[in-house]
């Protein structure tokens, strides 16, 4: 049976997780006849007014992204009686596009309690962590009525930001004992935390995690405070041993306090919908001008003559784009 647009919004407000995840591979899909029946469903469930916190997860190469969400997502379910959805994005191969999508065995416990709902999504090769529906499954998600949104990113990038322009919080993870261990955070990064969490200080490793926290406190204080006024904080953890997962989603809490009572909360989510805004609509003219038979021709040709060094790039491209706006 074909579901229709209302059916499936009728399914997402009925947190029916079978409709939600066809709604959700609906968006992802390229078709027209997709996209039509996509659009419809979001413009309904973006109405949704819902309180949920949106939580950005990065961090460096072997840090246990996986393991310290599926400690956190546990303990909001069992102990604070939360229903979440976790947005994992896994890497794609550049060439084929594949993708493992291996993070609901990764978190073999939490995918198995049903108040919580794990979504892998290939990047396919998309930047800055996230896949491009990343933005469009987070609303389906609050409009199912998924308290906490968790996102867990491909991992620290250059483009980071545009995880950081879809969350309310965002965590970076970082372990100690791997040499220096602030070379492999980017300053860009830094400067967008809201906390950093040393994750593995457990056994041997506990007073290196420690040391690593000095450090890490000592860094930040060369950057001023952001427009939340909010002071990032720096921790240890285990996800394994599930110490210090309380007091991360108590850091959590505390800056959603102080965010909606100082307003930069909902600002910040008035600013998101913007950026949301001017993407879609950048894409949405790019993918007029590209689908157009005698722009793409008017590609090719002049992709031949730059590859024959008949023409350089930045000419070829401000003669294409002077020739459509003439048209």
């Amino acid at each position: 049976m074909k579901l229709t647009s209302r059916d499936y919004i009728k399914g997402i407000l009925g947190r029916d997780i079978g409709i939600l995840s066809k709604a959700i591979t609906l968006i992802e899909s390229e078709k027209e006849e997709h996209q039509a029946i996509a659009r419809e469903i979001l413009t309904e469930c973006v109405k949704v007014k819902s309180n949920t916190i949106r939580v950005g997860i990065t961090g460096v190469p072997g840090a246990g992204k996986s393991t310290f969400i599926e400690a956190l997502g546990s303990y909001l379910v069992k102990e604070k009686g939360y229903t979440i959805a976790v947005l994992a994005i896994d890497p794609s191969s550049k060439r084929t596009k594949g993708s493992i999508l291996g993070d609901k065995t990764r978190m073999s416990n939490l995918s198995t309690m049903k108040d919580v709902y794990i979504r892998p999504t290939a990047s396919s090769g998309v930047l800055g962590g996230v896949a491009k529906t990343t933005r469009e499954t987070l609303i389906l998600c609050e409009a199912a009525g998924f308290e906490i949104i968790l996102i867990e990113t491909v991992g620290v990038g250059q483009s980071e930001i545009e995880v950081k322009e879809m969350v309310d919080f965002f965590l970076l993870l970082a372990i100690a004992g791997a040499g220096d261990e602030l070379q492999g955070i980017k300053r860009g990064i830094m400067e967008m935390v809201d906390a950093i969490v040393v994750n593995k200080a457990d056994g041997l490793n506990i007073e290196n995690s420690e040391k690593t926290v000095r450090e890490i406190e000592n860094a930040l204080h060369l950057f001023p405070l952001g427009n939340s006024t909010w002071k990032p904080q720096v921790i240890t953890c285990s996800s394994i041993e599930n110490k210090g997962i309380e007091t991360v989603w108590e850091i959590i809490e505390n800056y959603a306090t102080l965010a909606r009572s100082n307003g930069y909360f909902q600002e910040n989510r008035k600013k998101q919908d913007i950026q949301v805004f001017q993407n879609f609509l950048s894409k949405k003219i790019l993918q007029f001008f590209l689908e157009n038979k005698n722009t793409r021709l008017l590609i090719n040709q002049y992709e031949k003559r730059i590859a024959d060094n008949a023409e350089d790039p930045y000419t070829a491209a401000y003669k294409i784009f002077n020739q459509i706006v003439k048209e």
